[in-house]
């Protein structure tokens, strides 16, 4: 009824436009005739005009004045007459036009319109979008349909371990939580996300009530990677955990604003990255893809947003760079030995944020004092202990550098 109702005023509009059109141009070629005669009138006064003066009936002067005036009106109706011949042989072209130009309107509506399309108010559309998501496919629906992810081929000393972890520890029975937590973490980096999940949920069963908010928001990443970068039901109960232990936790608030995305409510994907975005430190693992992200979400949610310029991490100044460029490889690695140790004492006596205990971390590895980034790691979980946002920026940081779990 409601697309009857869009043809039936679009139809009548275009049909009273075109009326007025043809209406103006017919009225255009009546007037035509009319302004000929006036042409013939003015002549006709001015030929009256010089048999008056011959006749003596009006003096030279006004017999002047008169031809100027008459000649005036002259000019002016032969413009007239002109234009009105014009117009008078317009009609039949122009009403083509007009018509030809409704039908191709038509067509192209109907090409790369939506003329069957009804109405859809953005409520009805938020709804659409909300019962999408209440239906969408499970967890092990995804899993089936996931493409498989590219093989990682580790070395054989790595394989060789990994042969006897998985021997040692069953993610069935297994109560070995550093055991689990190995199995978890390397089955993942080795594209195995499956068996991933099943150690990491058994991790978390084993914990029990001691089980974090990141080791949740863990198990809700290895079931997306599982499925191919959905976010399941399943998935979703996960993150949920994990914000109610830590609200935030920014790999949960990451993935919970995916997944709206995923279901088209920009709006709420919106209101979850763009704090997220500002609170978090630029190295944070989630800031890259929310900055490539961000934008399109806001248009679509309808919201004029501008995307802040990208914060650097901290790191050496432009002044430590360029007197390290000149230097020997010796005094470069006094320098760098001298910029860590000062950074080692300022956090041992006045303590730092999370990002400075994660540089000093990979800063020692780096440097070769693998045992040494262990017992800073170590400390650093310690004096962080709770919190697990920051706990996570320390244990990536770590991750990345290389520091074995």
């Amino acid at each position: 009824m409601e697309t009857f109702w869009f043809w039936a005023v679009a139809g009548g509009m275009a049909v009273l436009v075109a009326s007025w059109l043809a209406r103006g141009l017919m009225r255009g070629a009546e007037t035509a005739p009319g302004a000929a005669s006036d042409v013939q009138l003015y002549r006709d006064q001015l030929a009256e005009t010089e048999r008056d003066l011959v006749r003596g009936t009006v003096s030279e002067t006004d017999a002047a004045r008169l031809r100027t005036e008459i000649a005036r009106r002259l000019l002016e109706a032969d413009r007239n007459a002109r234009n009105a011949a014009v117009t008078a042989r317009a009609p039949l072209p122009a009403l083509a036009l007009v018509l030809a130009a409704m039908i191709a309107a038509v067509v192209l509506y109907s090409r790369i319109g939506a003329p069957l399309y009804p109405d859809l108010p953005i409520r009805d559309r938020l709804a659409m979008a909300d019962e999408a998501m209440a239906t969408r496919p499970d967890q092990a629906t995804a899993e089936a349909a996931a493409p498989a992810p590219a093989p990682v081929e580790p070395d054989p000393e790595f394989a060789a371990l990994m042969d006897k972890l998985r021997a040692a520890v069953d993610p069935a029975t297994s109560t070995d939580l550093r055991g689990l937590e190995l199995l978890a973490r390397n089955e993942a980096a080795l594209g195995n996300f499956i068996a991933a999940k099943a150690a990491q949920a058994r991790l978390i069963a084993v914990k029990g009530d001691q089980a974090g908010a990141e080791d949740f928001a863990t198990l809700a990443e290895m079931m997306i990677l599982a499925a191919g970068g959905y976010v399941s039901p399943q998935a979703e109960s996960e993150l949920v955990r994990a914000l109610e232990r830590d609200p935030k936790n920014g790999m949960a608030r990451y993935f919970s604003g995916l997944m709206f995305a995923q279901g088209g409510r920009f709006d709420r994907t919106f209101a979850l990255w763009r704090p997220l975005l500002e609170e978090s430190p630029p190295d944070a693992p989630w800031v890259a893809p929310i900055r490539a992200q961000i934008g399109d979400v806001a248009m679509r949610a309808g919201i004029p947003y501008q995307l802040p310029e990208a914060a650097t991490a901290p790191g050496p100044s432009a002044e430590d760079i360029e007197a390290a460029a000149g230097m020997s490889p010796e005094d470069r690695q006094a320098m760098i030995e001298s910029m860590v140790g000062q950074l080692q004492e300022r956090l041992a006596s006045e303590g730092g944020t999370a990002e400075e205990w994660a540089r000093l971390v990979a800063a020692l590895v780096t440097l070769g004092r693998e045992d040494q980034a262990r017992a800073i790691l170590d400390e650093a979980k310690t004096r962080f202990a709770g919190r697990d946002a920051d706990l996570a920026v320390i244990t990536a940081a770590a991750t990345a550098a290389g520091l074995a779990p």
